[in-house]
C-alpha cells in the first residue's frame, strides 16, 4: 500500500511540473561537502588605496572550522538546507570574513587575494574527499593582475577535487560575470531581490542542488549570455519595473520548465574588470537547447527593456532639502534622503544643504570621517564637550568639501557595527553620526543607540542607494523617499563615462554604445 501511494505521488509531482526533493535516504553513502566564503564588492575607483591582508582582517581574523558554517546568510541558507538531509557532513575551510571599508574599500591585492585562497585550499586538500563544494561568493571582487577572480577562485577549486566533484557557487545579482565561472564550476545562484531578502534562498538553492549533483540525479548544462547593458546600482532596485520584470521573466522560466534555474547579474559598475555588465546563466537538467533557448531570450528582453531602466530623475542636493522641507510642512514625513552616489562615505553635499537650508530634525546617517574621531580620541573627549569642527569633504572631489559643525558631542562609543563613533547634536534637533568607514543603514532598529531614537526625527539622510528600502520604505516607515543626486558626474553616479575605465571599452555597452554581437 505505501508503494502505490509513493508511485501516485511521484506520478502527480510529475503531472503538475514538480520536482521532488531527493532525500539522503536514497543513497546509503556519507555526503561532505566543503563549504568557504570569499566575498567583497569593489569599488576600484575609489581613494584609499589597495586592499591588503591587514585590511582584510582588521574587522576581524578569518572564519575557521564550524564558525565559517554561519558566516553570513547565503552560507546559513545553504546549511539549513543542507541539515534537512541525513548523512550530510558539512566541512568550512578557512575564510576571510570581509574588508575594511565594506564597498568603498579598492583592489584587493593579488598577494591577499592567493594568500586566502591558498589557505582555504590547503584546508580543503585535508578534507579530502569531499563529495561537493560550495562557494559563498560576490561577483563582484576585484583583484590586482587577476581580471576575473571568482572565475579563478573556481578553477583552483577544480585542480583539487578534479573534473567530477560538483561545485556550486552563491552570488549578489551586482556580480560581473560571464561564461568564465561555469567553465570552472557548475551551478551560479543569484539573487533575485535589491534589497537580498533572497540570499538564504539562494544558499539553499545551492545545497539541494548540490545534494542532486553527488546522487547523479541532476547533471547541470549550462548557458551563459551577456545582454551588453551596464547600469549602476541605484536603477537595479527590484521593487519597480523594469529591473523587477527582468526578475520575474527568471521567475516564470523556472516555474514553467522542470528544473531549470535562471540567474541575472545586474552587475557592478565600480569595478574595472572585463566581464562587467549583465549576465545571464542559464542551468538545465542535461538539456543544452533548453538553457540556450531561455538564456537567448532572458538576454534578449533585457536588450529590449533597456531604456526604461534609466528612466527616473533624481534631484541634486540643494532641490532634495527643498523637497524635504516641503513635505514636513506637509506632514508627509519621515522623510528619506538617500544619498545614493556616495562610495567613500565622507561626501557632504547633504548636509552642507541641511545646515544651509535650516533644516530642522534632521539624523545625518552617517558621514565618515576617521580624523575627527581620531581628534575627539586624542583629546579625552566626554559626552556633554562642545565641538567645533569641521567635517567630511576629503576624500576626493565627488565628497565636496568638509562642512563646519557647531554643537555639542552626545555620545562617543560603539555603534552601527562600528567599536566608535561618534553624534553631535546641532542646529535645531539635528544629529551627526560620525563613522570611521562607509555605513549603509538598513533599519531603523540600528539608529537606537546613544542617545538616539529614531522616532525623534523627521528626517534621515543615509548613504544608501536601495538596501535602505528594507528598513524605511517596505515597512511602510517612511512616507517620502527622495533619491539625492551629486552635483556633478563622479564615481558612484549615473554617470559612469566619468569614470576612467582601463579594463573596458564603455562604448560596447548600452547606454554609451551598441554591444558588437547587436550591430
Amino acid at each position: 500500500m505505501k508503494t502505490m501511494l509513493g508511485l501516485l505521488a511521484t506520478i502527480i509531482l510529475t503531472a503538475t511540473g514538480c520536482t521532488q526533493e531527493p532525500v539522503a535516504e536514497q543513497g546509503n553513502d556519507r555526503l561532505r561537502f566543503a563549504v568557504m566564503t570569499f566575498a567583497h564588492e569593489t569599488c576600484t575607483f575609489c581613494p584609499g588605496g589597495d586592499s591588503d591582508i591587514e585590511r582584510w582582517t582588521r574587522i576581524r581574523e578569518p572564519y575557521v572550522g564550524d564558525e565559517v558554517l554561519s558566516a553570513g546568510p547565503y552560507v546559513r541558507g545553504f546549511v539549513a538546507a543542507a541539515m534537512e538531509y541525513k548523512d550530510v557532513e558539512l566541512i568550512g575551510l578557512e575564510s576571510p570574513a570581509r574588508v575594511f571599508g565594506g564597498s568603498s574599500a579598492s583592489w584587493s591585492t593579488e598577494d591577499t587575494f592567493y594568500h586566502f585562497l591558498d589557505l582555504m585550499l590547503e584546508d580543503l586538500r585535508e578534507a579530502l574527499p569531499v563529495d561537493g563544494v560550495y562557494l559563498a561568493l560576490h561577483g563582484a571582487m576585484a583583484v590586482r593582475n587577476i581580471p576575473r577572480p571568482e572565475a579563478e577562485i573556481a578553477k583552483r577549486f577544480r585542480e583539487v577535487v578534479g573534473p567530477d566533484i560538483p561545485i556550486v557557487a552563491s552570488f549578489d545579482l551586482h556580480g560581473n560575470e560571464d561564461e568564465e565561472f561555469l567553465r570552472w564550476a557548475d551551478m551560479a545562484f543569484v539573487t533575485k531581490r535589491y534589497p537580498h531578502y533572497d540570499a538564504g534562498i539562494q544558499g539553499a538553492r545551492s545545497a539541494r542542488s548540490l545534494v542532486r549533483m553527488a546522487r547523479g540525479t541532476y547533471q547541470s548544462t549550462t548557458a551563459t549570455r551577456k545582454p551588453g547593458v551596464i547600469t549602476p546600482t541605484v536603477v537595479q532596485w527590484t521593487g519597480k519595473s523594469p529591473a523587477m520584470d527582468i526578475m520575474e521573466r527568471a521567475r516564470r522560466w523556472e516555474a514553467r520548465e522542470q528544473d531549470v534555474f535562471v540567474s541575472v547579474f545586474f552587475g557592478f559598475p565600480w569595478s574595472d574588470v572585463p566581464d562587467v555588465g549583465a549576465t545571464v546563466h542559464v542551468m538545465t537538467n542535461n538539456d543544452q537547447q533548453l538553457a540556450d533557448r531561455i538564456a537567448d531570450d532572458m538576454s534578449d528582453y533585457f536588450w529590449r527593456v533597456r531604456e526604461d531602466l534609466f528612466g527616473e530623475e533624481f534631484s541634486r542636493p540643494e532641490v532634495a532639502a527643498g523637497r524635504a522641507a516641503d513635505a514636513f510642512a506637509a506632514g508627509a514625513t519621515p522623510v528619506v534622503l538617500a544619498d545614493y552616489s556616495d562610495r567613500s562615505g565622507d561626501a557632504t553635499h547633504v548636509l552642507r544643504e541641511v545646515v544651509d537650508q535650516g533644516l530642522s530634525g534632521v539624523l545625518i546617517a552617517t558621514i565618515r570621517d576617521e580624523r575627527v574621531l581620531a581628534a575627539l580620541k586624542k583629546g579625552n573627549a566626554q559626552a556633554g564637550d562642545l565641538f567645533n569642527m569641521e567635517v567630511g569633504g576629503f576624500a576626493g572631489p565627488a565628497s565636496g568639501a568638509p562642512v563646519s559643525i557647531n554643537g555639542r558631542l552626545t555620545y562617543l562609543g560603539p555603534g552601527v557595527d562600528f567599536d566608535e563613533v561618534a553624534i553631535i547634536e546641532f542646529g535645531d534637533r539635528n544629529s551627526l553620526i560620525i563613522t570611521p568607514a562607509l555605513k549603509q543603514i538598513l533599519w531603523t532598529e540600528e539608529l537606537e543607540f546613544g542617545p538616539l531614537d529614531p522616532d525623534d526625527f523627521d528626517s534621515f539622510v543615509v548613504k544608501s542607494r536601495v538596501h535602505f528600502r528594507r528598513g524605511f520604505d517596505e515597512t511602510g516607515y517612511a512616507k517620502t523617499i527622495i533619491i539625492v543626486d551629486a552635483p556633478g558626474p563622479f564615481v558612484g553616479t549615473i554617470h559612469l563615462d566619468a569614470l576612467p575605465y582601463e579594463n573596458v571599452t564603455l562604448s560596447d555597452y548600452y547606454p554609451y554604445g551598441t554591444p558588437p554581437d547587436r550591430q
